[in-house]
């Protein structure tokens, strides 16, 4: 057999040249933000609130492991050109990327034992692992197309519960690195999902009517069978410092984005830009918190020159 080079002088698909300078531009490494500047910030929290974050952090290496070990690997197997499979494969290493991310966060703020004991909460809590084997299960033994619903609901729905806190204290101007991460990361995930979904809907036109509308039925229910548990994981994890509903609201919101990526009607009402907790969008869009050049790295830290993050790139 003949192996051909890419030839990234023929255009098959200009979005996939696209998407490949926008994820490279934005190319960051979480050694560059000094989370542990954040811990003066984490020694005025309550222990109830450092329970919080820790768990949510937590679920999100979970989820971030999943998706850098079997779920953008699953992608490839669909791709409609040669340049897409470039692309993926920076999807991978970013994955990677937040994974350690969220090692390097709890390491930053935390005692080894509480670190432990936050591995084990992730890898044991049956929400958590609810998620993580539903999703995984279509990646292991379902179509492509599924593949790809599962991946934007991942990405775009479930992390979206965990970046809530985050954010929240970023709006109070509390615990600027760590927030930082997570805006990253957002900015990442925005460009994951719009993509896999503009992918999803090439592949989606082609099936036949009644193809289309059997796959809308096994999609809605998933999103219901997803969203359940999430629900129920928000009440378990939010209700002790009051942010169940506020939360509920963002997944929500994320969830009409992620079917809106896919080609999709909103599903949810009242749950627009507008009716998000203002202090989570004011944690969204606060620019970056640079102090010095070479002690404090922020969002404003991209390759490239990309500009501070606002409501525009969390929206992709």
């Amino acid at each position: 057999m003949t192996i051909q080079t890419v030839n990234w002088n023929i255009t098959e698909d200009e979005f996939d040249e696209y998407v490949w300078d926008k994820a490279t531009a934005q190319f960051w490494l979480d050694t560059r933000v000094p989370v542990s500047n954040d811990l003066k910030d984490w020694r005025t929290l309550s222990q109830t609130e450092k329970d919080v974050i820790n768990k949510v952090v937590g679920g999100l290496a979970l989820l971030d492991t999943l998706q850098s070990e079997e779920g953008v690997n699953v992608m490839r197997e669909d791709s409609l050109t040669r340049k897409e499979v470039a692309v993926i494969n920076n999807f991978l290493m970013m994955e990677s990327i937040h994974a350690k991310s969220y090692g390097t966060i709890l390491t930053s703020l935390n005692e080894n034992s509480v670190i432990n004991d936050v591995y084990e909460w992730m890898n044991n809590d049956p929400r958590m692992q609810y998620k993580v084997q539903r999703i995984n299960e279509i990646y292991q033994n379902e179509d492509n197309l599924k593949k790809k619903v599962a991946s934007v609901y991942l990405e775009g729905i479930l992390y979206y519960n965990n970046f809530f806190t985050p954010l929240w204290y970023r709006g109070q101007n509390k615990l600027a690195n760590l927030s930082e991460i997570i805006k990253l990361v957002i900015r990442d995930e925005s460009v994951h999902g719009t993509y896999l979904g503009y992918k999803f809907q090439l592949s989606f036109a082609k099936l036949a009517a009644d193809e289309q509308a059997d796959f809308k039925i096994w999609m809605y229910d998933l999103l219901d069978d997803l969203l359940e548990n999430e629900f129920a994981f928000t009440e378990e994890i939010y209700a002790p410092i009051g942010l169940v509903e506020d939360v509920k609201q963002f997944v929500r919101y994320n969830a009409n984005k992620s079917l809106q990526n896919m080609g999709f009607p909103s599903r949810y009402d009242n749950a627009s830009i507008e009716d998000i907790n203002p202090i989570v969008m004011n944690g969204i869009s606060t620019e970056t918190a640079n102090h010095d050049f070479f002690s404090q790295v922020g969002a404003g830290y991209l390759m490239g020159n990309v500009e501070a993050m606002d409501e525009e790139d969390y929206a992709f």
